[in-house]
């Protein structure tokens, strides 16, 4: 098989996982709370053909050799935390994070993160004297000890910018009934994406070594919480359609180099035979 045929293999395969990237971001570009994905690449087996002594003529401003390479692979997947926009929805359980904070929820026995802030208040069925704050899934949101946050049944409750849940039951004053977890994420390529719009750590890692020492139970410096907004997406659509025709173009020609490199294999056979 020779260089040409490889070369057009090797990269119509990363640029079909490119596609991919593109066609995740744009399903999700209506998803509350989504963070769009960035690819990067990086060149397979590069290395320099040296060619012979009588190459070199007079009047040769370049060296002797040139570079061989095999394409491109894709070298990594990584999450662009920028802001989405925010979205007034009038509802005081919906929850937009201004910052790169994320809320902590509990989804299926395992600690999680996100960025959809669409909650509101489900009967706990462990106590029917109180609700708890879940995400449109069903999965608790935690407060800074861990916990599922809970309000009294019939009460009125409010959320502020720092997490705090104020809870009024009649005519009383509001008390803080609980404080929502949010965390800064020192190290987001430490996480990893899942279904249901969520972040979990990846492998081998603590929370400790992507958040930083004690951060659930601290206020992130740069993170606030608006009530009654919902973060958008930060996917850019007019740029991921960009994106993809001139992907799609360079798969064509990555596709027509094949062909070509099979016609001349073919036409070499035919000769030698």
């Amino acid at each position: 098989m020779n260089n040409s045929m490889i070369n057009a293999m090797v990269s119509m395969n990363s640029i079909q996982q490119r596609l991919d990237v593109i066609s995740d971001n744009i399903a999700n570009v209506d998803t509350v709370g989504y963070k769009g994905k960035q690819t990067s690449f990086e060149d397979t087996l590069t290395r320099v053909q040296q060619q012979p002594e009588t190459y070199k003529q007079d009047g040769r401003s370049t060296p002797l050799g040139f570079n061989m390479g095999y394409g491109v692979r894709l070298g990594a997947i990584t999450k662009d935390m920028s802001q989405g926009p925010l979205k007034e929805t009038g509802q005081p359980t919906d929850l937009a994070m201004e910052g790169s904070g994320l809320f902590a929820v509990e989804a299926n026995g395992t600690k999680a993160w996100t960025r959809d802030g669409s909650f509101h208040f489900n009967p706990d069925p462990a106590n029917p004297k109180q609700m708890v704050l879940v995400t449109k899934e069903g999965y608790p949101v935690l407060n800074r000890q861990g916990q599922p946050v809970t309000a009294p049944v019939n009460s009125k409750v409010a959320i502020d910018d720092q997490g705090n849940v104020l809870v009024r039951i009649g005519n009383a004053a509001p008390v803080v009934g609980a404080q929502i977890q949010f965390v800064d994420p020192q190290r987001p390529d430490g996480l990893t994406q899942q279904d249901d719009n969520l972040f979990v750590l990846s492998g081998g890692l603590t929370e400790n070594d992507v958040f930083g020492a004690n951060a659930a139970l601290t206020i992130p410096a740069d993170s606030r919480i608006r009530s009654g907004y919902l973060e958008q997406s930060n996917v850019d659509l007019t740029t991921e359609m960009t994106q993809m025709m001139q992907i799609q173009r360079t798969y064509q020609l990555a596709a027509r180099a094949l062909t070509s490199s099979d016609t001349m294999m073919n036409l070499a056979n035919n000769m030698r035979g």
